[in-house]
């Protein structure tokens, strides 16, 4: 694949979702956010920090251009530090972040397992295996382990998902060997779509778990699932418009903007896990979801990071 160049901004929650957003439209596998901690002497003093992150191919020049002015024009608006940008040989990034990925057991039965450790699940519990690449959703962040364990609590044997923004395919992957007979896993970013096949592959689902380019979006006739965001002919997928479950592990912004779709996606009684929300957009998430006819009945927490599970008022 080449080397990379990393873009890292260090921020404050409120500003790391703005800056998530154009490294999601610009960067390769999206945006990673990650918490960055003070020194010990200096813990007593100030919170942790945020740090945004995102890839793009070093040779890429057009996008580096095309990235730089976003940011340079977004800083008019929301005051941050310059980025730093740092080259990382392809050896070096295949190996660096395997040196943060490790087994990991989330909420009761889940096991993350990374794609070259040896590992026997005991009998109850569920293990995928990742590989996750560049594609955002490890289970390390709060946001997917949120996910994950709301998945765990409200999944049901023969229930539809819908997963809009898959990333690596963990959501999916999950919801498929938790009892799930067909699985709609969406993502815009091409390189995502690849890693999450590859993952589903990986863990012997790929007969219930559809990988698709594309997002929701909602008109007068009710929820279309596009091969783009803009103009891509729809598809069809399985029981359209009637999912038993939704989720969406993205940020808040976007959660706010696909609410109707979000909401349209769901049948009578279909619920919906929407995470990916930094504590200060919880109640702006909670008012788009009330405009859309959904009610936010329980919350889940993991730091600054919110998890809210709704269904239909």
């Amino acid at each position: 694949m080449g080397d990379w160049l990393e873009f890292s901004v260090q921020t404050d929650p409120e500003v790391a979702e703005a800056v998530s957003e154009v490294f999601n439209r610009f960067g390769s596998g999206g945006a990673v956010i990650e918490q960055e901690f003070p020194e010990i002497e200096e813990a007593a003093h100030h919170d942790p920090h945020l740090i945004t992150k995102t890839f793009i191919p070093a040779d890429d020049a057009q996008t580096r251009r095309a990235l730089e002015e976003a940011l340079h024009h977004l800083s008019f608006i929301r005051h941050f530090p310059e980025p730093r940008i740092r080259l990382l040989p392809e050896t070096e990034w295949a190996e660096s972040w395997k040196r943060h990925y490790y087994v990991q057991h989330i909420g009761e039965r889940i096991v993350i397992v990374p794609s070259w450790t040896d590992y026997s699940p005991e009998t109850k519990e569920v293990a995928i295996r990742l590989d996750p690449g560049m594609a955002f959703g490890t289970g390390l962040h709060p946001s997917t382990r949120l996910s994950l364990r709301a998945l765990e609590r409200l999944i049901h044997p023969g229930a539809v998902v819908l997963d809009v923004g898959t990333g690596s395919g963990i959501l999916s992957i999950a919801a498929a060997k938790m009892g799930s007979p067909s699985v709609l896993a969406l993502d815009t970013d091409p390189l995502a779509i690849k890693v999450a096949g590859e993952n589903v592959d990986l863990n012997g689902v790929s007969e219930r778990v559809k990988v698709v380019h594309g997002s929701i979006a909602v008109n007068a006739d009710g929820l279309r699932i596009r091969t783009d965001t803009d103009t891509g002919p729809v598809i069809a997928g399985p029981r359209l418009g009637g999912y038993d479950l939704t989720v969406a592990n993205i940020l808040a912004g976007v959660i706010i903007g696909l609410a109707p779709a979000l909401a349209a996606s769901l049948g009578p009684q279909g619920q919906l896990i929407v995470s990916g929300i930094i504590a200060d957009r919880e109640e702006a998430v909670r008012a788009a979801l009330a405009e859309s006819g959904l009610a936010a009945r329980d919350r889940l927490q993991d730091g600054d990071w919110i998890a809210l599970l709704a269904a239909r008022t």
